[in-house]
């Protein structure tokens, strides 16, 4: 559902700054980094993989409303899932008791090794400091999984990427002319997974 508001957000900011009246320009290139933290959950599964990095990026701001900036994350550790399946599907005999029958608690993990995207952005300020922006765009992400037993015998070791429509909204506050705070959600809809993302950080105007 959260997902949803988020797009209706997305869709209502640029729908305003399509039809904002502006006194001045503000245009320029912009950075941005800071924390990124990704809930990465598959198709069919009962709860995400939270994992952790972070990331960069950078932008042009044709005028007080409109923006197109790049996104470039890295995660910086690995998130953890239990697995459980049973030893027979494996004709494995894992704790080497002679019984096919048990059921192995393995544990997996999930490292994503990047993340790219492209988005078309729009702002509206709320106060003097404080702005409202909503983004939509593509991305693709690489991630690394693998699962191994209690026994050491390693099950699966999976190597996948995808791609897929991304939107997201968020706020920015200025702490000086140039420099700013900001945080965002963005949910990423990829052929096979969803994932939600937050990215905290701060930016700069130049």
């Amino acid at each position: 559902m959260y997902k949803y508001l988020v797009a209706a957000a997305a869709t209502s900011a640029l729908a305003l700054g399509a039809h904002a009246q502006t006194a001045s320009e503000d245009t320029g290139f912009y950075a941005e980094g800071g924390y990124q933290y990704l809930d990465i959950k598959p198709d069919g599964a009962e709860q995400g993989v939270d994992t952790n990095g972070i990331a960069a990026r950078t932008g042009y701001k044709f005028n007080n409303i409109f923006s197109i900036e790049g996104e470039l994350a890295s995660g910086v550790d690995d998130g953890e899932f239990d697995y459980n399946v049973d030893e027979d599907d494996f004709n494995l005999d894992d704790n080497n008791d002679g019984d096919f029958n048990d059921t192995i608690n393995a544990a997996g993990d999930i490292e994503m090794n990047y993340l790219v995207g492209l988005y078309g952005k729009a702002e509206v300020p709320v106060t003097d400091r404080l702005n409202a922006y909503a983004r939509a765009g593509y991305a693709y992400i690489d991630v690394d999984a693998q699962v191994q037993t209690p026994g050491g015998t390693t099950l699966a070791t999976i190597s996948d990427s995808e791609d897929g429509p991304a939107v997201g909204a968020g706020v920015t506050y200025d702490v000086t002319d140039n420099w700013y705070l900001k945080g965002d959600y963005t949910y990423y809809s990829f052929e096979d997974t969803d994932t939600d993302g937050v990215m905290l950080g701060a930016g700069y105007k130049f």
